[in-house]
Formats: structure tokens, C-alpha cells, sequence
């Protein structure tokens, strides 16, 4: 292991005991090491650890919103173990996790891993009276009734989360022919492909939010990223996002709706390359620091 990783303080942010006490926190961190599912680069179950690593250097004021996230307390969880018997099984115990941090009245913030992690917090959240949709930022559809023998599989993630509530679909430029049957077949609405003119892009945000209910579940591929900005990923797609184009989307999404939590999924680690994984951790950052300190 890397000496850095074990010198303390190791949370995310690198935060100081007094700024991490988790009854005075607004924000409990997640991390879920979890790759079991992966159908091309594996490697997930290493994002977690390294978002956390880069999050320790950044800066935390935020010149553009002149706040310091950091300041309404962000508490780092230990790193829950995935169950050995499955990955239903695993999704069980992410839906404890996340209920225990809503039940605490705190904002979740989960580091994968892999996608197939999102499906057990949509169940915790689908458990609790709030009616919330989810904004999916991905590059894959996800929307695969069962993949490799599973239902669980994070090829399955959408298909999953669809059965739980209203699911907007943004960035998406990557599917197979049963994906595509089942969209037009189900006349499946709010799946918004990414366009190749950045025009285009920005005239879907209206009909984006415009999609989205009250409450609203943020979960972030970093696939969705453009592999010349987000190359640490196990399946990267080109024509991507770029990162600016996520961060105008997510502050968009919060003047008109209300976050109630988040995910940054499929970061998958290459040593000795440590800027995407930066990335992640800055644009988790910048994620909150919207969330947290928009009006609605």
C-alpha cells in the first residue's frame, strides 16, 4: 500500500477531526469498492480508494461558488465490503448503508465501483415518503434485462432503477439492439442521446430538467466523459462529455430542483495517472458544493 494512504487524515476532502464528526456533518461519504460485475477493464473496485487520495489535495474553497463545501461537515464512512454470495446480495447492503445515513437525515454521497452499487440506494430512497426521480450522466444506456446470468449486473442498472421510479437518461451513446427494441418498444421517454454539436447539447437542458421531478437522485458515470479528459474507465466511449458540459448541467438541474443524493460510479484506476482521478474527485466536490448550497 501506499504510505499516503495510510497517513492520517484519510477521508474524503482530508478533512480535520472537528469537520468530519458525523453528528454535526450535512454529508455521509459511502465508499463501495465493488467490481464483480464489470464486463470489460475491471478495476472499480479501486475508485473509491482513489477518489478519496485525490480529494486530500484539492483545494477546498470553490472560487466559483465562493463557498467551501467542506465547511457544513462531510463524514467518510469506512469502505463497506461487498458480499462474497452475490451481487444481489451486495445491493442489500448498500440499501442498509444508504437507509442508515437518510435515517440520520444526511446527504449520501457513494464513491463505486461499479454501477450495479446505484440500484441498492434508488431502494433506500424508494423506501423513505419523498418521491424523487434520477438523473442517470452515462455514456451506456444500462437497460439490459440481465447480463452474464444476473439481473444485477451493471449493464442492468437503469432497466433496475426504471422499476423503482421516473429515470432521465442524459449522454447516453452507447447500446445494444435489445436496448434499442426495449426503448421503442416501451416508448421509453427521457433518454437523451449526446450530440455531437455542443449547441445541442445545451438545448436539451431545459427539456432535462423539465423531465425531472421535485427531488431528484444524481448518478454519475464517469464513462460519460470524453476518454481524453475521463480515460480511466472500463468502458470508455468516445464523443463524449466534457467535464464543463456536466458541471452547466448539474448547476442547471439545481436552480430548478432539489438533490437529495449522489453517486460518482465506474472510475477505474491507471497508475500513474492520477488526473481523472482528480477529476472525480473535484467534480464530486463541485456536485455537492451545488447541491448543498442551492436554494431549493
Amino acid at each position: 500500500m501506499d504510505l499516503l494512504h495510510s497517513l492520517p487524515p484519510y477521508n474524503f476532502c482530508g478533512l480535520d477531526k472537528e469537520d468530519t464528526d458525523f453528528k454535526k456533518a450535512k454529508v455521509v461519504v459511502l465508499p463501495v469498492p465493488y467490481d464483480s460485475t464489470t464486463s470489460y477493464g475491471a478495476g472499480t473496485r479501486n475508485g473509491p480508494h482513489a477518489i478519496i487520495h485525490a480529494s486530500r489535495n484539492m483545494e477546498l474553497y470553490d472560487h466559483e461558488t465562493k463557498v467551501s463545501p467542506y465547511e457544513l461537515g462531510i463524514h467518510t464512512l469506512d469502505e463497506l465490503a461487498p458480499s462474497r454470495k452475490g451481487p444481489e446480495e451486495t445491493i442489500k447492503r448498500i440499501k442498509e448503508a444508504i437507509g442508515d445515513i437518510l435515517d440520520a437525515k444526511k446527504f449520501p454521497l457513494m464513491l463505486g465501483g461499479e454501477h450495479s452499487i446505484t440500484t441498492g440506494a434508488l431502494h433506500a430512497f424508494a423506501e423513505r415518503p419523498e418521491d424523487f426521480s434520477v438523473l442517470q450522466i452515462d455514456a451506456h444506456a444500462d437497460l439490459r434485462d440481465e447480463f452474464e446470468g444476473t439481473k444485477f449486473s451493471h449493464a442492468c442498472v437503469m432497466r433496475r432503477a426504471r422499476e423503482i421510479t421516473d429515470v432521465v437518461q442524459v449522454g447516453i451513446r452507447s447500446m445494444c439492439e435489445d436496448e434499442a427494441e426495449h426503448i421503442k418498444g416501451k416508448n421509453l421517454e427521457n433518454v437523451f442521446f449526446m450530440p455531437l454539436d455542443p449547441q445541442d447539447f445545451e438545448n436539451q437542458i431545459p427539456k432535462i430538467i423539465g423531465a425531472l421531478k421535485g427531488n431528484v437522485y444524481i448518478t454519475f458515470d464517469v464513462d460519460a466523459l470524453d476518454p481524453s479528459e475521463m480515460p480511466s474507465t472500463g468502458t470508455p466511449e468516445p464523443a463524449g462529455m466534457k467535464s464543463w458540459q456536466v458541471l452547466k448541467l448539474i448547476k442547471a438541474v439545481v436552480e430548478k430542483r432539489k438533490i437529495i443524493g449522489m453517486d460518482i460510479v465506474e472510475l477505474s484506476p491507471i497508475p500513474g495517472n492520477v488526473a481523472p482521478d482528480f477529476l472525480a474527485a473535484k467534480l464530486a466536490y463541485k456536485m455537492l458544493g451545488y447541491a448543498l448550497y442551492s436554494k431549493k
